[in-house]
């Protein structure tokens, strides 16, 4: 009868320590995902015309490029390029089910 057998005092600590190891690792990643998305929102809320003047240098612009070139991740970038396509300011070159290049409208400046 007795039941089941108490843990060793040595197994208890290292389930802690394994535990709260875990809880700063996932704390961590939260903090760097929420960086991330914050920057991506930062972009979009900077002056549409330093933007546009960016992307005018480029000669084909693809989420890629405006990754690399604004620092974001390339979903956000994909998220700004078809915000801008919904406004005018960029025209779609080419679609495709995995890329989209975009050219800058010059027609339709931001105002």
């Amino acid at each position: 009868m007795g039941g089941a057998k108490k843990k060793p005092l040595s197994a208890v600590e290292k389930a802690q320590r394994l535990r709260e190891e875990k809880e700063r690792r996932a704390k961590r990643e939260r903090e760097e995902r929420e960086k991330r998305v914050a920057a991506a929102i930062t972009l979009q809320n900077v002056d549409d015309k330093t933007v546009f003047a960016e992307l005018s240098k480029l000669k084909a612009v693809t989420p890629a490029a405006v990754a690399s070139a604004f620092n974001i991740k390339v979903s956000a970038a994909e998220d700004l390029l078809e915000d801008w396509e919904k406004r005018g300011l960029l025209v779609p070159v080419a679609k495709c089910e995995r890329l989209k290049i975009y050219k800058p409208n010059l027609a339709a400046p931001p105002a």
